[in-house]
């Protein structure tokens, strides 16, 4: 592959180099949240800024665990993704927003992904549609303990991801709001839980990579509790989700230290 960096020594996009980054690694969608979850971690410092990436790296328990910012949908996560990878990260926790998608999934409500539907574009170019987005059931097991250990309120199942945030809030606007309409009104019917834009892709090239990924969601409002005139405030404070994923990283950590030991 080309050397678009031009020997610079760090990946062209996220600007990180192996000696930047964790094997641990928080992503989250808007650069402006990285600053707020590194300072869960200690000694936590910025190592990298270009577009939309952002990179914090801190440690947890003597171990090193970065922070990086992906954007919005599947492309830009993607890109991450690859070069945390090349950076020697394997393990890769979502922190971010959805809308609900069951009337029992409350605003504030946390998600943990076991699975995404592949409504976006990213995953096609990586696999055949036929193949499952899921996420690693280590990561997922680490994250709904977190969430009961911190006595959040969950849920666990399969999200929609999308590339197209308003074709979701106004299909009926769009030429083919036909296909939309029919297709959300599918989802829902099969039981999906939550509506966001980037988890398939990440689940996608964590198992092209090798790697373990999931995805912890707040749930900011939902739509068909809307439809039906039932209370639906608004919440936007993902802190709740940024937790359960730093102390799902802490569980993975000593997991990892534990299958270490007795390898010896």
């Amino acid at each position: 592959m080309i050397d678009y960096a031009e020997g610079k020594g760090y990946q062209y996009h996220i600007h990180t180099s192996p000696e930047d980054v964790g094997k641990y690694v928080i992503l989250t969608g808007d650069p402006g949240r990285c600053e707020k979850i590194a300072s869960y971690l200690d000694h936590a410092r910025k190592v990298a800024d270009n577009r939309e990436f952002e990179t914090w790296t801190g440690e947890l328990e003597g171990k090193k665990v970065s922070v990086t910012s992906t954007g919005i949908g599947g492309p830009s996560m993607a890109i991450a993704v690859e070069e945390l990878a090349r950076c020697g990260a394997d393990t890769f926790l979502r922190v971010g927003t959805c809308g609900g998608m069951q009337t029992e999934v409350l605003s504030g409500d946390l998600i943990v992904a076991t699975a995404a539907i592949r409504m976006e574009g990213t995953t096609r170019e990586y696999a055949p549609i036929e193949y499952p987005a899921v996420a690693d059931y280590r990561v997922v097991r680490a994250m709904t303990e977190a969430a009961e250990t911190l006595g959040y309120r969950y849920h666990t199942g399969v999200v929609q991801s999308k590339d197209s945030f308003y074709g979701q809030h106004e299909p009926e606007k769009k030429p083919v709001g036909y296909d939309l309409l029919n297709k959300w009104d599918a989802w829902v019917r099969c039981g999906a839980l939550g509506s966001e834009m980037e988890s398939a892709a990440l689940f996608v090239v964590g198992s092209v990579l090798r790697a373990r990924v999931g995805s912890v969601l707040l749930t900011i409002a939902n739509q068909e509790r809307a439809k039906q005139g039932l209370d639906n405030p608004q919440v936007h404070d993902i802190d709740a989700a940024v937790r359960v994923a730093v102390e799902a990283i802490l569980l993975l950590i000593r997991k990892d230290a534990d299958r270490s030991a007795d390898s010896q």
